[in-house]
């Protein structure tokens, strides 16, 4: 898929109608919460959940953003609800779960997607620049866990998240506040996987390698052009990658797992690097 997928991402009618291994119905009469959802990764994670027959809850910053997800799913069917919100702020994610619950009366499955970091090199990042990340990627993934977890303890259900991370074995050069977060949602979700066991509550990460979406025109181009060769596959991975590990961890197939980090990365934790920034002088061979 990679190959035919254009350079910044798919279109609608892709994501609408790239090939799938799950059956159509597959998440009928589930409700599933995702962050991120108005553009990338998160955006093709709601496309093919809806297309398995899942009502979706629509989470991020720009409302317009939700929107143009929501219009793009309308085709399958199922509800959809937008809640434009900062999961920075946990009075605003508190009032989004409760009305998850009274629109839905339940919530199957949350995937936590949303996210931001910037390629800067760690010696200069600035206090504010490494706090925004931070509290983002891992203090935003936080809130939203327990706030799903507090809900699903309180009316007696079960619950399953799914987290969007990073491969963080190698080190993350040139992203070292969102390697530092991500690396903290892992330990984490093992941490409360085992916490919230006897509630019934599966929690598992799924750790992307090099994605191609349009996000890939934030980085340097002489680091996005190399992008290819973090891995041994020597390609770049794709939206629909990640959208069925997330059905293969959120659906009946991943029942008997918890506090696991599935990459979806070509090999990258076993070949070698990448470099979000230029690649420094001193390590070109």
């Amino acid at each position: 898929m990679s190959a035919t997928a254009p350079r910044w991402g798919w279109t609608d009618e892709q994501l609408a109608t790239a090939p799938t291994v799950y059956a159509p119905e597959l998440f009928a009469g589930k409700t599933v919460l995702v962050s991120g959802a108005g553009t990338g990764i998160g955006k093709g994670i709601a496309f093919l959940l809806a297309r398995l027959g899942a009502d979706l809850v629509l989470c991020g910053r720009r409302a317009e953003l939700l929107e143009q997800t929501r219009q793009g799913l309308q085709r399958f069917g199922g509800q959809v609800l937008t809640l434009p919100l900062n999961i920075r702020e946990p009075e605003r994610v508190a009032e989004a779960m409760d009305r998850v619950w009274e629109t839905f009366g339940k919530l199957d499955v949350l995937v936590n997607n949303a996210g931001g970091q910037f390629p800067r090199p760690a010696i200069d990042l600035t206090v504010n620049g490494w706090n925004a990340v931070i509290d983002t990627n891992l203090n935003g993934t936080w809130t939203m866990m327990q706030s799903a977890a507090r809900h699903w303890r309180d009316h007696g259900q079960s619950g399953n998240i799914v987290n969007i991370v990073l491969v963080v074995e190698r080190g993350t050069p040139g992203a070292a506040h969102t390697g530092a977060a991500r690396a903290g949602v892992i330990a984490l979700s093992k941490t409360v996987a085992v916490e919230w066991a006897p509630l019934g509550i599966r929690v598992n990460c799924i750790a992307p390698g090099t994605i191609e979406t349009d996000a890939f025109r934030y980085y340097p181009p002489e680091a996005s052009a190399n992008f290819h060769l973090s891995n041994p596959m020597k390609h770049t991975g794709d939206v629909q990658d990640i959208a069925e590990a997330v059905a293969y961890l959120a659906a009946p197939s991943g029942k008997f797992i918890t506090g696991e980090v599935l990459a979806v990365d070509g090999g990258l934790r076993m070949w070698g690097e990448c470099w979000v920034t230029a690649k420094p002088d001193y390590f070109k061979v």
